[in-house]
C-alpha cells in the first residue's frame, strides 16, 4: 500500500493522493470492485465488505428524506452504482462522479433503464466546481484516504455548494485500523494500493474548521462488519 499523504514533500497533498486512487482503481482493483459490488460469489472476508458497505449505504440513504423528487444530489465517488440507483429510485437528479471511468462505465451499463434520466454519469475529480449546485452530497468511502487538512479543504469547497447536508464515511481511528495503517506503511504492497488514514471526529472537525468550514460536522455511526470499518459523518447546518 501506498503511505497516505503526511502534507509534506513533493507528493503531499490532495492532487497526490487523487492520482494514486486513480490509478489503483482504473488499473488495479475495478474487476475486484465490479464483483465486490454484484451478487457474484466472494470470499468470506470480502463478504463480510460487502455487508458492510450495504450497511453504510443504507445508514447514509436513511440521513436523506426517503423522497428526492426536485432535489439535485451529488454522488461524489460513485464507483460502481449501488448508491446513484438507489438515489435516483427516490425521484433525485443524480451526478454520479468518480475518478475512475472503468468504474462509471460499470455504474452507467447496471443502472436501470427507468431511471437513465434522472442520473448524469461523469468520470473525473468530485470536487470540480463545473459540478454546479446540489441540494445534498453523498461521498461513501470517497474521502477515506486523505489528511484532515484535505478533508476540511474538500468540505469546504463542498459547503459553498451544497444548500442541505454533505453525508461521508471516514475510517475511524480504532486500534484494529491504526495496526493496518502502521503495517501499510512498513510494508507497501506491489499494487500500490492507497491506505486509509484513520480520524477520529474532534479533531477532523477543528480540522475542517481550520480550513473555513461553517457548518457543524456531527457524527452519525460507525459500521463494522469484519473487514469493513467504518464511520458516517455529516455536515449539515
Amino acid at each position: 500500500m501506498a503511505p497516505p499523504a503526511t502534507g509534506k514533500g513533493p507528493d503531499a497533498g490532495y492532487g497526490a493522493t487523487l492520482g494514486r486512487v486513480e490509478e489503483y482503481f482504473d488499473q488495479t482493483a475495478t474487476g475486484t470492485w465490479a464483483r465486490l459490488t454484484s451478487d457474484a460469489p466472494v470470499s468470506k472476508i470480502r463478504q463480510t465488505v460487502r455487508e458492510g458497505r450495504d450497511a453504510m449505504r443504507a445508514l447514509m440513504l436513511s440521513r436523506l428524506p426517503d423522497d428526492l423528487r426536485g432535489a439535485r444530489v451529488l454522488d461524489a465517488g460513485c464507483g460502481a452504482g449501488q448508491m446513484t440507483a438507489e438515489l435516483a429510485a427516490r425521484g433525485a437528479e443524480v451526478v454520479a462522479v468518480d475518478i475512475s471511468p472503468q468504474l462509471v462505465d460499470i455504474a452507467e451499463i447496471r443502472l436501470p433503464p427507468e431511471y437513465r434520466r434522472k442520473v448524469t454519469f461523469t468520470a473525473g475529480d468530485m470536487l470540480s466546481p463545473a459540478l454546479g449546485q446540489f441540494d445534498y452530497v453523498i461521498a461513501m468511502d470517497s474521502l477515506i484516504y486523505y489528511t484532515a487538512a484535505d478533508i476540511g479543504t474538500a468540505l469546504t469547497g463542498l459547503e459553498k455548494r451544497t444548500a442541505s447536508a454533505i453525508v461521508f464515511t471516514v475510517a475511524p481511528r480504532t486500534r484494529l485500523l491504526m495496526t493496518m495503517w502502521y503495517a501499510g506503511r512498513l510494508f507497501p504492497r506491489s499494487d500500490r494500493s492507497p491506505v486509509m488514514v484513520p480520524h477520529a471526529h474532534e479533531p477532523l472537525a477543528r480540522a475542517a474548521k481550520a480550513q473555513g468550514l461553517r457548518r457543524t460536522l456531527r457524527p452519525v455511526d460507525r459500521i463494522t462488519s469484519g473487514f469493513y470499518i467504518s464511520q458516517a459523518l455529516e455536515v449539515r447546518a
